[in-house]
């Protein structure tokens, strides 16, 4: 079956989750954060994931802003900066003004010039969503963004991938989907999309019953995956 909708995770695939972190070690006066910002950065997002998996099997569901406070909080306690409000509310604040990675707006506008349905389907609310598209200039680009709060509960729940179809009215196989989370490129490919791992890192494959068909080391090549 022809490709006809792109589909991406956010955060980690078409946003830096590490800008935040990396951008306050580099203000004046940051020096104590800029020795352990990779740590924290590291920490924080592991963290938020763990934190989405546990509420998903337990069915405890809470705002996605909430699992990134609660993971922010793990991390700077971890590295003994959990009594610096003033610094966490300032990573938080930039948490909502994510940098897109330099190759996406580029490849999102090759996408619509093919004619391809382009969307967000992320764990993230819908504020948090809209704030890093509006930060990285892309809502042009992109027909829509698909939240998990739609349907109460996170990714790689099977519900979530749902969103898809609904909203555009296509088969699973027409999905090309594309996460830098290894589990969440085999969850979907388990599911029935065409997957492409975003491996930034260069990371171990996931043992899981699944695998994403394809593996990248950014999203420059997305368009010609589509074409095929």
């Amino acid at each position: 079956m022809t490709i006809t909708t792109c589909i991406f995770d956010a955060y980690g695939t078409l946003f830096d989750v590490a800008a935040a972190a990396r951008e306050v070690a580099d203000e004046p006066g940051r020096e104590e954060f800029a020795q352990h910002w990779p740590k924290v950065a590291e920490h924080w997002r592991l963290k938020q994931l763990q934190y989405t998996w546990l509420r998903a099997v337990t069915g405890a569901h809470a705002d996605f802003w909430d699992v990134t406070q609660d993971g922010l909080d793990w991390a700077l306690e971890a590295v003994g900066l959990s009594n610096n409000a003033e610094l966490r509310e300032r990573l938080l604040q930039l948490y909502w003004e994510l940098s897109a990675f330099p190759e996406v707006p580029k490849m999102l506008h090759d996408l619509k010039q093919m004619g391809m349905n382009t969307a967000i389907l992320s764990n993230g609310s819908l504020g948090m969503l809209s704030g890093a598209v509006d930060s990285a200039g892309v809502g042009d680009v992109l027909d829509d963004v698909l939240s998990v709060e739609s349907v109460g509960i996170f990714k790689p729940a099977s519900v979530v991938y749902d969103l898809v179809g609904q909203r555009f009215g296509c088969a699973n196989d027409e999905v090309l989907f594309v996460s830098s989370n290894g589990w969440d490129a085999a969850a979907a490919s388990g599911y029935g999309f065409t997957t492409a791992w975003v491996n930034r890192a260069g990371d171990p494959m996931d043992r899981l019953p699944w695998k994403p068909r394809h593996v990248l080391s950014d999203l420059t090549t997305i368009p010609d995956l589509a074409a095929r």
